[in-house]
This record gives structure tokens, C-alpha cells and sequence, in this order.
């Protein structure tokens, strides 16, 4: 390089030096450089909305806990720019478009909340939700629902007196509203839960009476009110023992062809009535058709019992036997889903039906009964009384030998296994036995004894005979 020349290459450098250096420093001074202060006028976007987000009148949340929690929730305030494929001027349009709850709107939702609360069984909670609407300011005709469906929790919880004044009030308050029958209807299910069995009826009565001046277009509802009214009247009839009055009103039941009847339950309690009136005829024509169209009925070994106590009112006792034996000998298939209901029908009514052979003289047929009720439970309290019955049973055919057998029976079973807790109509039944068993063995004893001496009086009578 010549010296004495100016080197181009030293003032290129020294250019780029400069340059980086002012660069640095508008870098720096950029950095520590003091924000400025908004103005008051001119607050960012940002906050105005948030602003606006938490400041806005929150309706709902004054009259509703569950929305009240979701609104007090501190959530981020979401940009429009962050919603994909949604633009400012649609968000716009949605928040323009919302309408706050309306009075109406809080007071169905209380209702219905009220609603689900009873039918949670959460009748406490339900019951404020009804007072709160009956003491504001609501349409007349939900003041009349809150009213009646108060009523119904309360009776539901079984505050029947309570309930009662309220359906009271309701009829005194509002005596032509369309549910005026349907209010008699549960007054009458409430008095007879009380044992007032008169007033109930007269409710009952009264449902039919109101819903006859029902409009046309209420139709359906007045014939399942005065259907409801007619099945109650039945039942009420039949708990107080009036069975023939009960009857009556099971027949016009059965009569109608409504698919909203329990036909089998009507018709269970149809046979029971006419069978406690003696009405044999009916109750053996009734129990056999409900045999026939409800063969898996849970009621069925009760109307095998009353079939056969039908037949032997009648005096067909053959047929009644028949009738027993067959229920007896019943399939497992059935017994197995209801087997202590099975057991007791199959008990009480081979044992009755077996009775009363026996005091009719019939042993063979009782004998043949008693038998087959030994099948049916192995325990001691069943056992050992049907043994004893064999055995007197066996002494009334002349069989003593049979009958010692079955009163051993009774003794060797009943050393080990009744211990100290047997009732005492069981160790009567086991004492009673042993009675049995001695005297038996001593007339056999005595019997061997006098046919001996009779064969030695006749040889003695012939020996002098021949003597002389």
C-alpha cells in the first residue's frame, strides 16, 4: 500500500463504524424512553370492554342461584379477533339481540324447579319453592297450580291435615275451576287415610257430581276422574267390609273397556268379595277366568284358594279336592319367584280343604291330603302338627299300626331338633303324640291279652267237656 496516497479502504471502514454506533444509540434511547399517558377521552379498546363486561345489569343472577354461579365467574375477556370465523359486526348483532328473563320467565322457573324438587322426593325444598310463588305477584292460574301441587307435596310427606286445609281453601277460594274435581278426588284419598271412611265416600261422590258440568272439550279428563272416583269408591267399600256394596262397583268396573283399569286387580278383589258374601257361583266363574288370562298373576295362589273354597261352597267337593291336589302339587317353575306367598296359600288351603273331610267323615280324601302337605315344608312347626293329623286320621281308618308309626315319627323328630324355643302349641302337639303312642300300645297290649285269655277260656271249656 502507498502511503502517501488517501486509503479509501480506511475511510469505508470508519463510515460503518460510525453508522453502527448512531444505530445503537436511537436503540437505547427507544428502550428507556417513558410511555405516555393515555388521556382520559381515550381509554384503550381493551378495557372498555372489560369494562363493559362486568359492569353490565346481570338480570338472571338475582332470582337464580345457578346462573347467578355462572355469571360471577371471573373468566378472560375474549377478543372478537379470536373468534374464528366469527366477525365484529356478528357479535355485535348477538349481544343486540338478547333479552333479559322476564318475570314470567323466573316464576316458570321456579315452578319447575319446584316441580323437579318433588319429584326428587326433596318435598321440603319443593314446598318453599311453592310458597315463594304464591306470595308474590303471579298469574291467577299459576297461583292456582303452585296451590294444588303445594297440597300434593304436603300429603305427600303425610301432613294429611295440612293437606286437607289446603285443598279446603283451594275449593273456597276458586269453587268453579276445572280441577275442582280432581281436588275432591285426593280430599277423599286423605279422609280415608284418616279412617274417616263416610267423608271420604261423600268426596268420591262429589268427583262424579262436579265433573258432569265439565265442557265437552274436557272429555277425556272426566272420564278418567269419574273412573278413578268409581275405583275408589270399590276399595273404600272393601276395606270397611262392606263387600257386597264393594262387589257391585267391581262389577260396572270390569264392565267398561278401558285399558286404564288394573283388570287383574279388580278382578283379584271382584273374587274376594264374592266369595266373603258367599256368592259361590260367581266367585268359582271369576276365578277360573282369571286363572285362565293371568297365569303368572302373583295373586294366583289366592284365587286356587278361593276356586276351591267356591267348589266346596258349592258342594262339589271331588272337584275342590282335585283342585287342592293340583295346587299342592304345583311347579316349581311358579313357586320359585314368590315362594313364601306359594307356601302360605298351599298350607291354608290343603289344610282347611283336608279339615273339612275330615269332620265330614271322609278320611280316605283328608288322609290323601295330609299326605301331600308333608311335601311341602321339612321344618318342625309344619311337620310335626300335619304328622299327628295323619295319625288320628290313620286311627279313624282302623289302621293303629300306621298310626303308632306316625306319632313315633313325631317323638323321634322332635328329640333333637326343638330344643328350648319351641312354641308351646309344639311341645303340646309332641305330648299329645306320646299320649297317642302309649295308649295305642296298651289297647294293642290289651288286645293281645284278651285274645289270649279267650283262647284259654275255650281250651279250658273243652278239656271239661270232654272230661265228662
Amino acid at each position: 500500500m502507498n502511503p502517501g496516497k488517501p486509503c479509501w479502504l480506511r475511510d469505508c471502514l470508519l463510515t460503518m463504524l460510525v453508522v453502527g454506533c448512531l444505530a445503537q444509540f436511537q436503540l437505547l434511547a427507544a428502550e428507556t424512553k417513558p410511555v405516555a399517558k393515555p388521556d382520559a377521552d381515550s381509554e384503550p379498546a381493551d378495557k372498555v370492554a372489560t369494562e363493559a363486561t362486568t359492569e353490565a345489569p346481570l338480570t338472571p343472577a338475582t332470582d337464580f342461584p345457578a346462573i347467578k354461579a355462572v355469571a360471577v365467574t371471573n373468566s378472560p375477556v375474549i377478543s372478537s379477533n379470536t373468534l374464528v370465523g366469527v366477525t365484529t359486526e356478528e357479535t355485535n348483532n348477538s349481544d343486540a339481540d338478547y333479552q333479559p328473563p322476564t318475570r314470567l320467565d323466573q316464576y316458570n322457573y321456579i315452578l319447575a324447579s319446584a316441580r323437579f324438587d318433588a319429584s326428587t322426593h326433596s318435598y321440603a325444598t319443593a314446598e318453599k319453592g311453592y310458597v315463594k310463588l304464591l306470595a308474590d305477584d303471579v298469574p291467577e292460574d299459576m297461583r292456582q297450580t303452585a296451590m294444588f301441587e303445594l297440597g300434593l307435596t304436603v300429603q305427600a310427606q303425610g301432613d294429611l291435615p295440612r293437606a286437607q286445609s289446603i285443598f279446603t281453601q283451594m275449593i273456597q277460594h276458586w269453587p268453579t275451576i276445572v280441577k275442582t274435581p280432581e281436588i275432591y278426588l285426593h280430599q277423599g284419598q286423605i279422609f280415608r287415610q284418616m279412617g274417616l271412611q263416610t267423608l271420604a265416600l261423600s268426596k268420591f261422590y262429589a268427583v262424579m257430581t262436579t265433573a258432569l258440568s265439565l265442557h265437552n272439550d274436557q272429555l277425556p279428563y272426566y272420564k278418567g276422574l269419574v273412573l278413578q272416583a268409581q275405583v275408589e269408591i270399590a276399595e273404600t267399600y272393601y276395606l270397611v267390609g262392606k263387600f257386597k256394596d264393594a262387589a257391585d262397583y267391581y262389577a260396572r268396573l270390569l264392565a267398561q273397556d278401558n285399558p286404564a283399569l288394573d283388570r287383574a286387580q279388580i278382578q283379584f278383589r271382584y273374587i274376594r268379595c264374592l266369595e266373603a258374601v258367599n256368592l259361590h257361583d260367581e266367585a268359582v266363574k271369576q276365578a277360573l277366568n282369571f286363572m285362565q288370562h293371568y297365569p303368572n298373576s302373583t295373586e294366583l295362589p289366592e284365587v286356587r284358594y278361593h276356586l276351591a273354597q267356591g267348589l266346596k261352597g258349592q258342594g262339589r267337593m271331588p272337584e275342590a279336592l282335585q283342585q287342592v291336589l293340583l295346587f299342592l302339587k304345583e311347579e316349581h317353575s311358579k313357586t320359585k319367584e314368590n315362594p313364601e306367598v306359594w307356601s302360605y296359600w298351599q298350607q291354608r288351603v290343603g289344610n282347611e280343604i283336608g279339615n273339612e273331610l275330615y269332620r265330614q267323615g271322609d278320611y280316605m280324601k283328608a288322609l290323601q291330603v295330609y299326605l301331600a302337605l308333608t311335601q311341602l315344608d321339612a321344618s318342625p312347626d309344619w311337620q310335626l302338627p300335619v304328622r299327628y293329623q295323619i295319625g288320628i286320621t290313620y286311627e279313624k281308618l282302623l289302621q293303629p299300626q300306621l298310626a303308632m308309626a306316625a306319632y313315633q315319627n313325631i317323638l323321634t323328630n322332635s328329640a333333637g331338633d326343638l330344643g328350648t324355643n319351641a312354641s308351646p302349641n309344639l311341645k303340646s302337639v309332641v305330648e299329645m303324640a306320646g299320649w297317642r303312642l302309649n295308649y295305642l300300645e296298651w289297647e294293642s297290649r290289651k288286645t293281645v291279652f284278651n285274645a289270649e285269655a279267650t283262647n284259654g277260656l275255650s281250651r279250658g271249656t273243652n278239656l271239661n267237656l270232654s272230661q265228662q
